[in-house]
């Protein structure tokens, strides 16, 4: 049926102020107190009486206490969700008859079937939570579930306890939500690598809340490897969760308790009707911030935008380069509800239209249903919710950039323009400054390594793919291999020449593995110590390989042990770099911000690394800049045992500022997934120590198995065939860290 329009206003009103007694009437009744005891308890006085026992260092009890904080908020939400269900009914009757009323005989009909189901709503959840547990919860409350803090709580409750298992479990949950906490990355990576902790352990126990973005990772991987037909059925999912998690949101709204609104004092209006309407618009208001709430990810501040139509067009394509054409159609035609007169959707549509041919069945597919309702539905709320700003002083953000502009009242619409233009320029400012890495690397995956821990990670290095790990040598083998690069090294190894290539400043020394086995076995090395230096490349290698989670196998393509130290009396009033802005895989163009992947460049490279030998010296960071080759987004101060990785592409420029004191020395490396580019003078030492009767301790590389993504895009096959002449390029031979 469809409302009468002009009672529409009244019915939201009365809609939410009865709701609003009977949650107040249920708040002051108390019933015995043998029933209150089964009844759910206020899951805010669980979590503070949790809180309060974990200071106290009751562990045992903290547990059980934060614990059923936890299960008791998510029995909330079940039980307000199953009372919605089942109070849908609840004055079908006096609804019916909504149609067919004018005048007061309408509202009090409204007012008939709202109470109705207000007070089934009432029954149903009092059955099942204490008068005091329906009340709203404090912001404060709020935050700290939002954020995870319990988990965080029980990370530590369980480790007190040993009860390892959990305590994983815990901190897995609380880092999703907080990314960059890395003591508790670096408390993941402990329990991984002990007796009894399994990978079982390290789930989220968030997951079904998290589902969609999930779903959209997975989906995007799909896109990065072109498996069409798992990218669509990913983003069909993926849609189909959005809107099953806005719904669940929406019915937390109108179920939930709701906070009376604030007298306005004495130029205010108070009557029963004007608070009815305030309460109306507040529960609108708060549906609307599902889009907002959905599209947050787990650690983030911020909303994604234009989350549901962005998937939308995710979709279409995934669809359409599937194969599946009619359901391109059916999801474009969706999209076009948010944007009508977007010319990019109208000429992908005449295209599948023009692939269909003579398909006159599938060509006059109407949008997803689904679609259709939710659009329907939040252009009346917002209809109603802009009537409120104009008319009844109410305060409304929206959350979405689809809404059309007939929607906004006349006296608004001036206001409304400049907050849309503004948020279409932070979009775009956002997506110029955003990089995207197509090498198929995504960082976050386990550390295995006894003592290996993360101290910088994409968010502290400002960038994607960058880490920074501490512990991957100790004092002892750096001695070792610094004792090596002094008595072996010869100058300007690969470059011909004493002094640096890139500096006139500094002197350069190189050795690589293969050298340096032939100086062991001319007995002008210690052999153990190149046999380290080779151990440390295969350490370096597996440490990325699972943190970057690459998904085909990893080769080691370049390795080379390389000391810049400063010429004394040379160092005054300088300003060059010890190593100019580059990008390892590419010729970096910054007046363009354009990257070449063409030779000289080795177009070879996926994953750089350094790994830091001393920091005894001046100078010698290194820095990552933007693609303009000025604007630096992060620094890393050298020690003994340091290890920064990265990935090779245009997304990561970076340079070394100048040694102006002693002797900086690092193990430079660079590894490829294309098994043809691997360092065939590392596989000649491995054979000539093979020939002599000696192992190579060495683990297998990992080969790409069979489903997943694969690498990103062949760089070599995307250079542009046309450019203009005469563009200047950071250019250079052999490169080094």
């Amino acid at each position: 049926m469809a409302l009468l329009y002009g009672y529409f206003t009244v019915y939201v009103a009365f809609h939410i102020f009865i709701f609003a007694l009977f949650n107040l009437t249920s708040a002051n009744q108390v019933g015995g107190s043998s029933k209150l005891l089964s009844l759910l308890q206020p899951y805010d006085f669980l979590y503070y009486k949790g809180v309060r026992a974990y200071f106290n260092e009751e562990w045992g009890k903290a547990a059980e206490l934060l614990e059923k904080s936890i299960l008791t908020k998510e029995s909330l939400f079940s039980v307000r969700r199953q009372c919605h269900e089942d109070c849908v009914a609840a004055g079908t009757d006096a609804f019916n008859k909504l149609d067919t009323e004018d005048g007061s005989l309408w509202d009090l009909w409204a007012l008939d079937w709202v109470q109705q189901k207000a007070e089934c709503l009432r029954f149903c959840i009092g059955r099942s939570v204490t008068p005091t547990g329906q009340l709203p919860v404090s912001t404060d409350i709020e935050y700290e579930f939002g954020t995870r803090n319990p988990y965080n709580f029980l990370q530590v409750t369980y480790y007190k306890l040993e009860k390892m298992q959990k305590a994983a479990s815990a901190a897995q949950t609380y880092f999703v939500a907080n990314p960059s906490h890395l003591e508790m990355r670096n408390n993941i990576e402990k329990y991984r690598r002990m007796e009894g902790v399994t990978d079982e352990a390290f789930q989220d126990r968030e997951f079904e809340n998290e589902k969609h973005w999930v779903l959209y990772d997975s989906a995007l991987q799909y896109e990065a490897s072109s498996d069409w037909v798992q990218a669509a059925e990913k983003w069909k999912a993926c849609v189909n969760e959005t809107l099953r998690h806005t719904e669940e949101c929406r019915v937390q709204c109108v179920v939930a308790s709701q906070r009376l609104p604030e007298d306005r004092g004495v130029d205010g209006v108070g009557g029963v009707f004007e608070k009815a309407a305030d309460l109306s618009l507040s529960l609108l208001s708060c549906q609307q911030s599902c889009v907002t709430q959905v599209a947050t990810r787990p650690g983030r501040i911020s909303a994604q935008e234009d989350f549901l139509p962005t998937q939308l067009e995710h979709l279409h394509i995934a669809q359409f380069k599937a194969g599946d054409i009619s359901g391109a159609v059916q999801t474009l035609r969706s999209l076009l509800l948010f944007y009508p007169s977007d010319k990019d959707s109208i000429d992908n549509l005449q295209l599948y239209y023009e692939t269909l041919g003579g398909d006159t069945e599938s060509q006059g597919t109407q949008p997803a249903q689904e679609i259709v309702r939710y659009v329907s539905q939040s252009l009346q709320e917002k209809t109603l919710l802009y009537f409120g700003m104009e008319s009844l002083d109410f305060s409304f953000i929206d959350p979405d950039l689809w809404t059309p502009e007939d929607v906004v009242p006349e006296s608004l619409r001036e206001v409304w323009r400049a907050e849309k233009e503004k948020m279409n320029e932070k979009m775009k400012e956002g997506e110029q400054q955003e990089e995207v890495d197509e090498s198929g690397f995504f960082a976050g995956g386990p550390v295995r390594q006894v003592g290996v821990t993360i101290t910088m990670d994409d968010e502290v290095l400002n960038g994607t793919n960058r880490v920074v790990f501490d512990g991957v040598m100790t004092e002892k083998e750096c001695d070792r291999i610094m004792q090596l690069a002094t008595a072996a090294a010869s100058a300007g190894d690969g470059y011909r020449g004493r002094r640096s290539p890139h500096t006139p400043h500094e002197t350069f020394e190189g050795l690589t593995i293969l050298r340096a086995l032939k100086l062991s076995q001319d007995g002008m090395l210690n052999h153990s110590d190149v046999r380290l230096l080779h151990e440390l490349g295969e350490r370096v290698r597996v440490l990325l390989h699972s943190y970057f989670r690459s998904p085909s196998g990893l080769f080691v393509s370049f390795t080379h042990l390389v000391c810049r130290s400063a010429i004394a009396g040379d160092q005054e009033g300088r300003l060059d770099l010890s190593h100019p802005i580059h990008v390892d895989n590419c010729l970096l163009e910054p007046e363009t911000r354009q990257c070449w992947k063409e030779p000289p460049a080795f177009i070879h490279r996926d994953l750089s690394a350094i790994l830091y030998l001393n920091d005894n010296f001046d100078g010698g960071e290194l820095f990552f800049t933007n693609r303009d080759a000025k604007t630096v987004t992060a620094r890393v101060k050298p020690s003994c045992g340091r290890l920064a990785g990265f990935s090779s592409g245009p997304v990561n420029p970076h340079g070394v500022t100048a040694v102006t004191r002693g002797r900086r020395c690092a193990l430079a490396l660079w590894f490829t997934k294309e098994k043809l580019y691997r360092d065939m003078e590392r596989e000649e030492a491995e054979a000539m120590w093979a020939a002599d009767g000696q192992s190579v301790v060495k683990k297998n590389e990992v080969e790409s198995g069979g489903g997943g993504a694969t690498t990103g895009r062949d760089g070599r096959s995307q250079a542009p065939k046309d450019r203009s002449k005469g563009r200047g390029r950071v250019t250079g031979g052999k490169d080094e860290l």
